[in-house]
């Protein structure tokens, strides 16, 4: 069995009459991690216990380090996860509470992610936050159900950080026959590396991440996403993080539900009625989650001056 949950497809009319046209929300948020990232870590650790890991090594405070805390407390596996001193408190308090073994190093997720590097022993398994193919088998789930109840979308819109997520949407769509729906695919502007390897026609490294949208923060986007752009119908585009911010706290009115700015990202094209969607009929959304964040967060950046 899969450690992920088949996720309701819901249609919004909150989002719908915004926009102007049908949008449906593929609920990631509801995953028992609380974003999308347990469907490929979860089907990354399944494989890697099979082959005889016993241990699994993160380096991530947020929702792919989560992920692989909760996979490893449901395959009995320990968990390493090494974060930077960055990570909020709230972070590394659920990461406690799925029994991960927290490790605190350095300033910056590259810091972290060398002492994770530094660790891998012959019987570990390194579980990265978006660059491996078993991940992006595992998030093609998700396009999979859609597919399976048979509400076939004109273009599906998600958030974009190191490209994980867009790689397994892509490999969804085309496993099932969907290879000419085109993905929106929605970055903030301090974190923009699949726009700026789009205008490049290279990956482009950022010189740095400016934006409260920390989990789309990598600085270059992964080789397999860079390809899709050759290889698919992808739209990048960008939105401030005050329009991620404010979609967040529209959605949490509507749907009940409190996620992150880098899914409000997305939510945002919705709400703005951006002109990127008009060619389009019917949207799926990827409400991708955000494990970390609190109301207390949100309203904190609320208040925060533009």
């Amino acid at each position: 069995m899969p450690l992920h949950i088949k996720t309701p497809l819901l249609p919004s009319s909150a989002l719908s009459r915004a926009a102007g046209r049908s949008i449906v929300l593929k609920m990631e948020a509801l995953q028992p991690s609380g974003s999308f990232k347990l469907r490929g870590i979860g089907h990354a650790c399944e494989t890697y216990k099979a082959r005889g890991a016993q241990r699994f090594i993160a380096s991530s405070g947020g929702n792919a380090g989560l992920a692989v805390a909760y996979a490893g407390r449901a395959l009995a596996v320990p968990v390493t996860v090494v974060v930077p001193e960055t990570t909020p408190l709230r972070a590394r308090q659920l990461l406690d509470l799925e029994g991960a073994e927290v490790i605190v190093q350095g300033a910056s997720w590259q810091e972290a992610n060398e002492r994770a590097q530094s660790m891998i022993g012959a019987a570990d398994a390194f579980i990265h936050p978006f660059d491996n193919p078993l991940l992006w088998e595992g998030h093609a789930s998700m396009i999979d159900e859609v597919a399976e109840s048979g509400a076939r979308p004109d273009a599906v819109a998600l958030s974009v950080g190191g490209g994980g997520l867009l790689s397994g949407v892509v490999e969804g769509l085309q496993r099932n026959g969907w290879g000419g729906v085109p993905v929106v695919a929605v970055e903030t502007h301090g974190a923009a590396s699949l726009g700026a390897a789009a205008v490049a026609g290279e990956r482009v490294t950022l010189d740095a991440i400016t934006t409260i949208a920390t989990s789309l923060g990598a600085k270059q986007i992964c080789a397999r996403a860079f390809d899709l752009l050759a290889q698919h119908p992808i739209l990048p585009v960008q939105v401030s993080d005050a329009e991620a911010l404010e979609a967040c706290a529209r959605f949490l009115d509507d749907h009940r539900v409190l996620v992150e700015p880098a899914c409000g990202a997305s939510l945002a094209l919705a709400y703005g009625a951006a002109e990127v969607l008009a060619p389009f009929s019917t949207i799926l959304m990827i409400v991708c989650g955000g494990s970390t964040m609190s109301l207390a967060q949100m309203q904190e950046w609320q208040q925060r001056p533009s």
